[in-house]
């Protein structure tokens, strides 16, 4: 009988439990009520399923074709609107790059998003997904891929190392002699190559290689000239960087401004290596990652950057501009070239990497995160017999992350430190990251509901 009543009771504190917590969440939404953030390719499919969201999608299109912001919002119909769709999933769609469907959702995104902005905007906000992995999933995947154990590997020549790795890889190896044969190829007397066709091998590459190869090509520590002028020329820059003249930066940015691609890739540098001065790294969120990414996703595009020179000391990067001819422009063209010139993110991720470090997420003292240089000692020249597939262009070729194990994850503090992303997330389609969100208000019922349990059945063999 005890046992009887006891089940009962059981069974009405988990009623009361259950109603306590709340009814679930609807499909698409957290237990707030949000909108969880779908691609934009999505969010249009979800949009034309709707014949309201649908009939203002096309209506504001229409607004924006060859009209200025002013003059949009001028139009009752178009402001209305861009009202409705700023409540639809098309306002919070984001892409991933390397997705399938890429430009199509970019092309989404920026539909609804130009009509948002006050004009040109010095820093626009990201279209993609925000990064999350960190450079220490890199460096163990670097290991596995190339087959090498970083503590065994050279530490004198590590863009070689970086070569080799590639080569032990079919894709790595046939898209990065892909890409140098396009680069190199002469096309006439006055045409050495088809720069064109070069920034498109180069995406192929930098999209379709996992970063655990790509990173170790364009960022790998050098401690001679020899090994930084590998690195400088890792992307054949005499047809994908350089050219006679210098164009005005702010003219490039523009140019770029134009194709929805390097617009996006622009935008997504700027928001994960803007430079931030609360955080230790000078990095957003103290990612390397995420700036890293953003950096290699630039290669390929107008906005291509690169180091200027072959200085094993000192990191140096920039787009192939100036501000000569700025005019009354020339304050706003210096910070743009200074966002890549004399950007510590960028130059600290770039540092990070290169000795095998990372952020630790957890510093006992954030204020004071300092570790110890790396080590410093001779290199021997370089072999002149090479067992790779571009022994041209050998010397452009990038260091790894190989002393992982000797720094362990700590943050370097000098000048020249790391910067990151994650190829796993620029090769695959999008999918809707379902976020967790905890209602503590629920969950402060349930801790009260949770206590009223042991009561019960205390009274119960008490009173029996």
């Amino acid at each position: 009988m005890i046992l009887a009543n006891a089940f009962c009771i059981v069974l009405f504190v988990d009623e009361i439990l259950r109603s306590l917590a709340g009814p679930p969440s609807p499909p698409g939404q957290d237990p707030h009520g949000w909108r969880v953030p779908v691609d934009c390719v999505r969010a249009n499919e979800l949009c034309a399923a709707e014949p309201s969201c649908s009939s203002r999608y096309r209506t504001l299109r229409q607004c924006l074709a060859g009209r200025d912001r002013n003059t949009m919002l001028a139009n009752k119909e178009c402001q209305v609107a861009l009202e409705v769709l700023q409540e639809s999933p098309l306002y919070d769609c984001r892409c991933k790059r390397g997705m399938k469907k890429e430009l199509q959702c970019l092309q989404i995104y920026w539909s609804i998003h130009l009509g948002l902005t006050e004009g040109e905007e010095f820093y626009e906000a990201s279209p993609y997904e925000p990064v999350t992995s960190r450079l220490t999933d890199i460096f163990r995947l670097a290991s596995i891929f190339s087959g090498m154990d970083p503590a065994t590997t050279s530490k004198s020549n590590h863009c070689l190392d970086a070569a080799k790795a590639c080569n032990l890889n079919d894709n790595c190896k046939r898209l990065r002699s892909g890409y140098i044969s396009t680069c190199s190829r002469e096309i006439s007397a006055t045409e050495h190559c088809s720069r064109r066709k070069c920034h498109k091998a180069l995406r192929q590459f930098f999209d379709r290689v996992p970063s655990e190869y790509t990173y170790r090509l364009l960022f790998c520590s050098c401690k001679d000239q020899a090994c930084a002028e590998r690195r400088r020329q890792t992307i054949v820059p005499s047809c994908s960087y350089e050219d006679k003249e210098k164009p005005n930066c702010l003219d490039l940015r523009n140019v770029c401004r134009t194709d929805h691609l390097c617009r996006s890739r622009l935008a997504d540098f700027h928001a994960n290596c803007q430079t931030s001065f609360q955080s230790p790294t000078s990095c957003p969120g103290g990612n390397y990652q995420a700036c890293l990414g953003s950096y290699a996703g630039l290669i390929g595009f107008d906005m291509t950057p690169n180091y200027i020179d072959a200085s094993p000391t000192s990191i140096t990067i920039s787009p192939w501009c100036s501000c000569k001819g700025s005019g009354n422009m020339e304050e706003e063209c210096e910070k743009f070239l200074r966002d890549f010139t004399e950007n510590p993110c960028l130059r600290n991720a770039i540092q990070a990497f290169g000795n095998g470090t990372d952020v630790n997420l957890s510093p006992k003292n954030p204020s004071s995160p300092i570790t110890l240089p790396p080590k410093t000692e001779k290199s021997p020249a370089l072999p002149d017999d090479i067992n790779d597939s571009n022994t041209m262009y050998d010397t452009s070729v990038i260091t790894t992350c190989t002393s992982i194990q000797e720094h362990g994850p700590k943050l370097n503090k000098s000048k020249e430190q790391s910067l990151c992303y994650s190829e796993t997330q620029l090769t695959t389609d999008i999918m809707p990251d379902q976020k967790t969100f905890v209602d503590q208000k629920a969950g402060g019922n349930r801790h009260q509901a949770g206590q009223i349990l042991p009561l019960v059945l205390v009274l119960l063999l008490l009173g029996s």
